[in-house]
């Protein structure tokens, strides 16, 4: 929509208030509130806020920064708030010189994107959301239980997360958003949402909104959702498989029809780059200590640096579709990671493979998780980072990781989770307590 269209439907619906959302650097969803007769100034000059009180962007110096809307972004919330409705547009952040703010999630994925256009691409990702639903106490904080004991595809007695999953998908379509699987997950207590594919950089917007819509209609239901990978020990974690492919002149690049699996040297070099940056990057697809909780043999999650045609214990799969949907699916990345910038990295990783010429190893078909640890030196099959410390050790020796985030969000990045580690490490568990307590 236009600047006209917006403000017809604006006076047509009744909206009093308009949301300038955007994220911070932990990829946490925020947003500045304005009148909706203050939309006009905010299309024209963007509205004016603090940047320093958001976590990593600006010091309190240099406190000024102006949110401008995008507009292909606009949608009415599915909500109202005593009978009041608003509406929502996601905000490019920017200095007051007029110059995009280089500490903007949004715009390092935007950087990359251009260098994919560069190079004749155009970039298509689609995200699967894996999140557990928990009930409230009395006072309405999470309780840390399990609402159910199902499994993958179960179809459950109709309950409140039953109708949670179908209010949610209803709710995403009123906001341009199609849901095109909802089901409940490997663990218990465990649901996914997938929706569909899209050109990456509003992926990562939709991303941010199915994480709003699922916590803001939990809240209605009197639940929890929370996008912790691994809040139970025993159990599955929740990812965010990450499916991507690039287009060329209309046409699927990952695809090439004279080759007998159908897989082009453009998909080859994308996965060369990526297993070869895989170590680099997991800090950002990976970016809290919880998420190495998950990382872990024997819960399906993919630890094995290594790619696939088939098993999903690799990984990179390349699912079995050809033609336009010939595909990647990047197993690694959690729901607790910044979209944006866990795009930006794997993005950028598969287009140096492509520059480069990267050719990745044989594709194994076997499970590797069965593999003894001869046989997995003898394919050369090294392992994701084991610990947030591990991963942010590579991170801080990557050329490509500082190059995508740039100077600002790389410096904030790593002395944020930095922090984060020490003050684990530091902490007394409830582990500890039952282990050492006796001693």
């Amino acid at each position: 929509m236009n600047q006209e269209e917006i403000f017809d439907l604006v006076a047509k619906e009744q909206i009093l208030f308009v949301r300038l959302q955007f994220s911070d650097i932990n990829g946490n969803l925020k947003n500045v509130e304005i009148p909706s007769a203050e939309l006009e100034k905010a299309f024209n000059r963007g509205i004016m806020f603090d940047g320093s009180s958001v976590e990593g962007f600006v010091r309190i110096e240099e406190s000024d920064m102006y949110l401008k809307p995008d507009l292909s972004t606009f949608a009415i919330l599915p909500w109202s708030t005593n009978g009041t409705k608003s509406a929502r547009i996601i905000c490019d952040v920017y200095k007051p010189d007029g110059t995009p703010f280089e500490g903007d999630p949004r715009y390092r994925l935007r950087l990359v994107v251009e260098k994919a256009k560069k190079m004749g691409f155009e970039a298509f990702a689609g995200p699967e959301i894996e999140f557990f639903v928990l009930p409230k106490d009395e006072r309405g904080f999470p309780k840390p239980e399990l609402l159910d004991f199902g499994s993958y595809f179960d179809l459950l007695p109709l309950d409140e997360v039953e109708s949670l999953r179908s209010e949610v998908a209803v709710a995403l379509r009123t906001m341009g958003i199609d849901v095109e699987a909802s089901h409940h997950e490997v663990a218990p207590s465990q649901h996914e949402v997938d929706f569909r594919y899209a050109d990456i950089l509003k992926a990562a917007d939709n991303t941010q909104t199915v994480k709003l819509v699922l916590k803001t209609i939990a809240v209605k239901h009197k639940l929890h959702v929370t996008f912790m990978p691994k809040p139970f020990f025993g159990i599955n974690g929740s990812g965010m498989h990450t499916h991507m492919s690039l287009f060329k002149n209309g046409e699927n690049g990952f695809y090439d029809s004279s080759s007998p699996d159908g897989l082009s040297s453009v998909l080859r070099y994308f996965v060369g780059g990526i297993l070869s940056h895989a170590r680099e990057i997991t800090a950002v697809t990976n970016p809290t200590v919880n998420s190495y909780k998950r990382l872990v043999p024997g819960y399906e999650a993919p630890v094995n640096i290594a790619w696939s045609k088939a098993n999903r214990s690799a990984l990179i799969r390349v699912p079995a579709a050809r033609g336009r949907s010939t595909r990647i699916e990047y197993r690694a990345p959690d729901p607790s990671c910044n979209a944006y910038l866990a795009f930006a990295v794997i993005l950028a990783a598969g287009l140096d493979g492509i520059e480069k010429k990267i050719e990745p190893p044989l594709p194994i078909e076997e499970n590797i998780y069965s593999m003894s640890e001869e046989k997995r030196a003898e394919f050369k099959i090294d392992s994701l980072p084991g610990s947030l410390k591990e991963a942010l050790d590579e991170a801080r020796k990557s050329d490509l990781v500082k190059e995508v985030l740039g100077e600002h969000v790389f410096r904030k990045f790593i002395e944020l989770k930095r922090r984060e580690y020490r003050d684990f490490s530091i902490s007394v568990t409830d582990w500890e307590i039952r282990k050492y307590l006796n001693v």
